[in-house]
């Protein structure tokens, strides 16, 4: 399973780590991780992201190494946690990248086998359905390559497991997604000081609490009450995200009222773009999402169009209900 990464890593000497335009704990975990795994392995590795880490994430150690600008003078790639071309529009579209992407070895590790691979250029793909994150998959490529686990890729990968699998708390989550946990804890991740630096970041302002309330009063809830929508204009997004992402403020509330199963949080912006995250308790966000072509997880996933909000607002509903009824 893993001999395409065995084989770009022997042929390599600096290696690009890609994350989707959508960074979340899996990926930003997972290229951590790789970072550490790589450099034990005497590569030198810079970690790519057209656009910058949330603020939410912040509390994984080295997200600061994470550049926006592509190195065009390194051997190779591993993208991480997509499969998806449109959660990597913004770097195809950098004038350069994809005929780079298209004249380089690169391999795509993800944990969706039965998602529709979209990437535009050769690759080879490693991707385990059983996995329930990214960082579970290369918990199992550094134990079947002998690589050994260090603390800081132990750390990363704990924090991306536990993101995706949502405290191990997803019907994704499998015995082997808890042994592979145990063996980070092994390998020197503490879980109460990660949990302690992200509870650390978590905490917000008075303004922002303000503002939640203000977010929570304005939700609204289609299809019977499955689908709670909330919609975040520019105007909104430019005044608090730097200090809490809007979204992330209310989703987890709107995921737990009675009834829902699927919400969604719409942001809009000056150029047109609308972009949508969405958590959903039943196995459909990343359905709902690639009908946008977008992508991510059953239960955690994102899409992004140029559209009026009124007309992506109605697509939304529409789909999701289909999707339901269907489910």
């Amino acid at each position: 399973m893993f001999t395409p990464l065995i084989t770009l890593v022997d042929s390599a000497q600096h290696i690009v780590i890609i994350q989707a335009e959508n960074p979340d704990g899996d990926s930003l975990g997972s290229s951590l991780a790789l970072e550490e795994l790589l450099s034990e392995q005497g590569k030198k590795v810079t970690m790519f992201c057209r656009v910058a880490m949330p603020k939410y994430l912040r509390h994984f150690s080295g997200w600061d190494r994470v550049v926006d600008e592509f190195p065009f003078k390194a051997d190779a790639a591993i993208i991480v946690d997509t499969l998806s071309d449109t959660l990597l529009s913004k770097a195809l579209e950098t004038n350069g990248v994809r005929h780079w992407l298209e004249s380089h070895p690169v391999v795509a590790i993800d944990h969706h086998a039965s998602v529709e691979d979209q990437l535009p250029f050769p690759h080879d793909t490693i991707a385990d359905d059983k996995a329930v994150a990214t960082g579970e998959t290369i918990v199992q490529a550094a134990i079947e390559l002998g690589w050994s686990i260090t603390k800081p890729a132990a750390v990363a990968l704990y924090g991306s497991i536990m993101a995706d699998s949502l405290g191990l708390t997803t019907d994704g989550t499998t015995a082997e997604s808890i042994r592979a946990i145990a063996r980070l804890v092994d390998a020197g991740a503490v879980p109460s000081d990660i949990e302690a630096a992200r509870r650390e970041l978590m905490k917000k302002p008075a303004t922002i609490l303000t503002y939640k309330a203000k977010l929570i009063e304005r939700i609204e809830y289609f299809c019977d009450g499955k689908l709670a929508l909330i919609h975040i204009p520019w105007e909104e997004i430019e005044a608090y995200s730097d200090l809490y992402n809007p979204s992330m403020l209310v989703l987890d509330e709107m995921r737990l009222v009675e009834g829902v199963d699927v919400a969604v949080a719409l942001k809009t912006y000056p150029d047109g773009k609308v972009t949508g995250k969405l958590r959903a308790n039943i196995p459909i966000a990343d359905k709902i999402a690639g009908y946008f072509g977008g992508g991510g997880h059953p239960y955690a996933s994102g899409f992004r169009i140029y559209d009026d909000y009124d007309t992506a607002c109605r697509e939304l509903i529409s789909a999701t209900d289909k999707l339901l009824q269907d489910l």
